[in-house]
């Protein structure tokens, strides 16, 4: 007799699948689908690139290509079933076509004019729905999809590494290497899960880095932003390399403009009132842009602007078991006058890769 298929261990295979559009589905949320009848799994599916299929459909048609009929089935999905025409036509109504039996979501749709009209539309139709099963895993994984539905802006995770004393180069500017090469390729994971990358213009002329993604596969690389005030960037700058990457500055010169532009780069103008780049602007910008998840690598002072603006939600911090001593550090912020002022965070999760330490802190 085999065991009985739970409600949560199909979600969690559900969210499996999910896991399978990590680097692929921007700006879509990524999601999975399994389907279940008679205590056996008769399809799965996982949600395809922009103008591709949903994870409902996908699963639907590998139950009906293994012959399988999905009449009364049960569809565990990590994200409501959507109701609205966009690149593809509704699930919701895919899956009363289907004849589907029960459908279980981990979570609501975070867009508040849609959120619930999915699982609405089922229920009108006669079908069972239940939703909130493994909803903050669910939520965890489109993290940068709910925000930007809930809040108008992308997710905003920094990522810096340094050794213990919390170091990230000495005063030369040699950081080749404080960290090891398993906590680089992770980094390079969480890279390819982000829809863009942003950096600083010192950063840019300093080591005039690709920050693509290279050591993990991906079959999309991120979009590139740079934030330079004084336009100032090379046409030539490794990180500009392939077309649709941006850079925001606070200052128009329509001629270093047009060089930009012929490199397939667009330059955004966006000053504050002191004359430099407005940070929370551009946030609110990308959030326009569809950006779901942005990753900052940047240098101390840009990521101390950043987190003096309260754009940055969390820290991706790779410590190496290493002392190096007076040196660069990490944010470039002002002294405080009391402890009072610190400024708070969260631990989220902490793992070991290799020799170095993961952080994830959250504001």
């Amino acid at each position: 007799m085999t065991d009985q298929i739970t409600d949560l261990a199909a979600m969690t295979l559900a969210l499996q699948q999910a896991e399978l559009g990590l680097y692929t589905t921007t700006p879509n949320p990524r999601v999975g689908c399994i389907i279940v009848k008679d205590n056996s799994i008769i399809g799965r599916g996982h949600t395809q690139p922009p103008g591709g299929n949903h994870a409902e459909i996908e699963a639907l048609q590998d139950a009906r290509a293994h012959g399988h009929d999905v009449r009364d089935a049960t569809f565990y999905v990590t994200l409501e079933p959507c109701s609205h025409f966009g690149r593809t036509p509704p699930c919701a109504d895919a899956l009363i076509a289907a004849g589907a039996g029960r459908v279980v979501a981990a979570v609501a749709d975070p867009n508040p004019l849609v959120g619930g009209q999915g699982m609405a539309r089922l229920a009108a139709a006669g079908i069972a729905v239940e939703t909130g099963l493994l909803a903050e895993a669910a939520t965890e994984m489109n993290i940068g999809f709910f925000s930007r539905m809930r809040r108008g802006k992308p997710w905003v995770r920094m990522k810096t590494a340094a050794s213990l004393d919390g170091k990230t180069a000495l005063h030369s500017g040699d950081s080749q290497w404080i960290t090891s090469q398993a906590a680089r390729d992770d980094g390079h994971a969480w890279r390819a899960r982000a829809c863009a990358i942003l950096t600083g213009i010192g950063t840019v002329q300093q080591d005039n880095p690709q920050l693509n993604v290279r050591a993990v596969a991906t079959p999309r690389q991120p979009r590139r932003i740079v934030i330079d005030s004084k336009l100032s960037i090379s046409p030539q700058a490794l990180i500009l390399a392939g077309d649709g990457n941006w850079v925001f500055t606070a200052v128009d010169h329509p001629a270093k403009r047009r060089l930009l532009e012929a490199e397939g780069v667009e330059v955004i103008v966006l000053a504050n009132k002191d004359g430099k780049v407005d940070l929370p602007g551009v946030i609110a910008e990308l959030g326009k842009r569809q950006i779901n998840e942005l990753h900052i690598e940047a240098g101390a002072k840009l990521n101390a602007s950043l987190i003096a603006e309260g754009c940055v939600d969390e820290l991706l911090l790779y410590l190496a078991p290493s002392i190096i001593g007076d040196a660069r550090d990490m944010f470039a912020l002002p002294a405080l006058s009391g402890l009072h002022q610190q400024i708070a965070l969260q631990f989220h999760d902490v793992q070991r890769i290799g020799p170095d330490l993961r952080l994830l802190a959250r504001f």
